[in-house]
């Protein structure tokens, strides 16, 4: 034996962090649909874990809301309704204008645009190939960038759940959401007002691109401006 120190186990709460975030990742990906029950006893047997860490990383997602508990039923991922995915865009409105308000404060808003830009090519070629799911990615890949450049791990944090929830929306409604030729040049538009350091151009394109999801996923009518 060399005398080296042994490395010390893994703690219970890293594999529960580990399974929160591959459970995340399932119901981003409609691996778990809205509504459909998860059982304990096949993912700790899909996970490799014992039953312990597993709850715990349930119970983190509960907390988040992409579960739901239901009394001597079990665990079910989360149904939205249509005032749900209004709180959804509302809330992702807020934390992407704070992300915003803080690139244009402190950061580089040319650079981080053009990030958006290089995301959003990428976006162009799938719609160029009618690619719907990678069209879908690039989707994400945009807001997930756009919060990012603002520097700020819980404003990523509560961003990463609300594109979950965003993506059971879109799951759930998905006959009306916005076409490629109508989302694409959208997310080109904003890109542009952030690289061309145009706050309120970006902050109207912005607010009109949450407002016409809004209207497409949920069916409802904006309140009237203030």
């Amino acid at each position: 034996m060399s005398g080296r120190r042994a490395i010390e186990p893994v703690p219970t709460a890293s594999t529960a962090s580990l399974i929160a975030d591959r459970l995340r990742s399932a119901i981003h990906s409609g691996h778990f649909a809205a509504g459909e029950q998860l059982h304990e006893v096949v993912l700790a047997r899909e996970f490799g874990v014992s039953r312990g860490p597993l709850r715990e990383g349930m119970q983190r997602l509960t907390q988040e809301g992409l579960l739901v508990s239901i009394k001597n039923r079990g665990l079910f991922v989360v149904e939205l309704t249509e005032a749900d995915v209004r709180d959804v865009y509302l809330a992702r409105s807020a934390i992407e204008h704070a992300a915003a308000e803080e690139i244009f404060r402190t950061g580089n808003p040319e650079r981080s645009g053009l990030r958006l830009i290089k995301i959003w090519q990428d976006m162009e070629k799938a719609g160029q190939r009618n690619d719907v799911v990678a069209i879908g990615h690039w989707d994400v890949k945009f807001h997930e960038c756009l919060v990012a450049q603002a520097k700020s791990p819980r404003l990523s944090r509560i961003h990463r759940t609300l594109m979950t929830e965003t993506k059971l929306c879109i799951n759930a409604l998905g006959g009306s959401y916005p076409p490629p030729d109508e989302r694409v040049p959208e997310h080109q538009a904003i890109a542009e007002a952030m690289r061309d350091q145009d706050r309120q151009l970006f902050d109207r394109l912005l607010d009109a691109h949450m407002d016409d999801a809004i209207r497409r996923l949920a069916k409802v009518v904006p309140p009237p401006a203030r």
